[in-house]
């Protein structure tokens, strides 16, 4: 496995993620495993920016429309099935392509995941029932109160990450933070972390009229054929839950989408914040391909 490689490109929501991955992956003439906690949902398109079916029919993915919103995903899943697509892929060639946004995955990939305890479904739905309703402060207080030690480490603006650990919390009576043992996995392959990154700006400019044009794709049409299933985990993403508020008349459709804009300046934000403490990505910007170039034969 020595000779084996996984190049993994990532970085923020708009970037060119997908265009770079696709271009790599035919020098390599090999396939791409998703690393999209979203993209694997086979009732989820436009709103999650899949690649175009001609991306798709001209490298094979591994991770696209491969689940539905009514199963559960998550990184410790991703972990074992990426494994197993790398393998498969090593097969026939020395190089692998993974692309994505979604930080956890990645790094449950690259380190592992620890195994957590099986939860209770009616507590993952009344937690979530009383976020909907009582917000974000009594979501952290109550994290506070419950998991004092989480608190103190954890992401506490990240509602996805302080529902969980209460979750867990109240299943098991234990800390999320006891189920993790903090130690890397090796893996028996090479992998290279390339980031792609531009200025605020340029992917600020980038984000609006991709929304844009998402909105002209039809992405109302797609939202308005989801909303019975808005409670579901798939369905809590930047994109749907701002036009299900608008189909509950609690916005205007303007407002709507220029919150689907800002709320996705944020989610790049919060990508890059996340990203930027992992050392062993190597920046370059996406309009560089000779540093892309060299990273990859390096």
């Amino acid at each position: 496995m020595k000779n084996k490689t996984v190049i993994i490109i990532t970085g923020p929501t708009a970037v060119g993620k997908t265009a770079v991955a696709v271009q790599l992956a035919q020098h390599f003439h090999t396939k791409i495993i998703s690393a999209d906690s979203r993209q694997c949902f086979k009732e989820l398109n436009i709103g999650v920016a899949k690649p175009s079916e001609e991306e798709l029919q001209t490298v094979q993915h591994y991770f696209i429309n491969s689940h539905s919103i009514h199963e559960e995903v998550n990184a410790a899943l991703f972990e074992q099935l990426s494994l197993q697509w790398v393998n498969e892929i090593f097969k026939e060639n020395d190089t692998a392509v993974m692309v994505g946004g979604t930080g956890l995955y990645i790094k449950a990939f690259c380190e592992g995941f620890d195994e957590m305890p099986v939860m209770d479904n009616q507590v993952r739905t009344s937690i979530r029932e009383e976020y909907e309703q009582k917000g974000m402060l009594w979501l952290q207080e109550t994290v506070k109160a419950k998991d004092a030690a989480y608190y103190k480490q954890g992401e506490i603006q990240n509602p996805h990450r302080l529902m969980r650990a209460l979750e867990v919390k109240i299943s098991t009576g234990r800390s999320i933070l006891e189920f993790r043992s903090f130690q890397k996995k090796e893996r028996p392959f090479n992998i290279k972390k390339i980031g792609l990154e531009l200025s605020k700006e340029e992917l600020n400019a980038n984000i609006d009229p991709r929304v844009d044009m998402m909105i002209d794709k039809g992405l109302i049409e797609e939202a308005k054929k989801l909303i019975e299933y808005r409670k579901l985990n798939a369905l809590q993403t930047v994109g749907y839950k701002e036009l299900f508020d608008y189909f509950n008349n609690e916005s205007e459709l303007n407002e709507a989408i220029a919150l689907i804009k800002k709320n996705t300046r944020h989610y790049a934000k919060r990508q890059m914040t996340w990203f930027r403490k992992d050392n062993d990505i190597n920046w370059v910007s996406p309009h560089d391909p000779g540093s892309l170039k060299k990273i990859t034969q390096s």
